[in-house]
């Protein structure tokens, strides 16, 4: 099965944010995304609104409705009763839980399932009251016992943290070593019936080697590199390369 490509917007948005000015547009170029081939969208609004706003979650999710049937929203973030909120007025058909403090630049840690399995059994349950999908991040070399709790709090799946692999672009030996521990992960979720989303620092290069050791895995979600390579290559042209890479 190949891996669905979502394209997180939240590097657009920091762009856009910089200046007062409507552009570049998010929602236009999550339809240039959408229209080249992406699976859906991804967006992690923050409490401080520094990238994405609050104000662009309805407009992508009317993007979606009414022009792209059938592709997906996905919402990330740590689980306020803001963030809840906001999930539940836009109705993500997946959000995806992350450990971030309010004043992280980026996510960089799974959950601590072990400290924080109660918590989000809680939360797991009320998204999934709403009919939305759970994935909860997850570091790359969990222990067993920490998947078993991932598993045991209902949520749908695990999204495993790629940028130790990610940051391993010009350390190949490190690289095998990073792909060894999600293999396993990936293939213990699995085990336990959890879908496997990847997502953080992976492009193009890296890409074909994570597919081919996670066999089933079944979304990345992707932003900075994307947004790199559109860059140079265009929105359309990075989504088409980007797809390619995965299978």
């Amino acid at each position: 099965m190949l891996a669905k490509l979502s394209v997180n917007v939240n590097a657009i948005a920091l762009l856009r944010n910089r200046r007062d000015l409507p552009w570049p547009s998010v929602t236009a170029l999550g339809r240039v995304a959408l229209q080249s081939g992406a699976a859906g969208l991804t967006v992690h609004p923050r409490p401080d609104q520094r990238h994405i706003r609050f104000s662009d979650l309805p407009e992508l999710r009317a993007l979606i409705d009414d022009e792209f049937a059938g592709r997906e929203f996905n919402i990330e973030g740590y689980p306020t009763e803001e963030f809840l909120a906001l999930a539940e007025a836009n109705e993500p058909e997946q959000v995806t839980l992350v450990p971030d403090d309010r004043d992280q630049p980026t996510s960089d840690h799974g959950w601590d399932f072990i400290g924080k399995g109660n918590f989000l059994r809680s939360v797991v349950q009320r998204l999934k009251d709403n009919g939305t999908r759970v994935s909860l991040f997850c570091d790359p070399d969990a222990s067993k016992e920490e998947i078993d709790i991932a598993s045991e709090t209902g949520a749908d799946r695990i999204e495993l943290y790629t940028g130790p692999y990610g940051g391993c672009y010009d350390d190949e030996a490190a690289a095998s070593a990073c792909l060894a521990d999600l293999e396993q992960t990936a293939g213990y979720a699995k085990s336990l019936g959890l879908g496997v989303n990847a997502g953080h620092d992976l492009t193009v290069s890296n890409l074909p080697a994570l597919a081919a050791v996670v066999p089933n895995l079944m979304e990345v979600s992707i932003g900075h590199g994307l947004t790199a390579e559109a860059l140079e290559h265009g929105m359309a042209k990075a989504v088409e390369r980007f797809i390619e890479a995965l299978g």
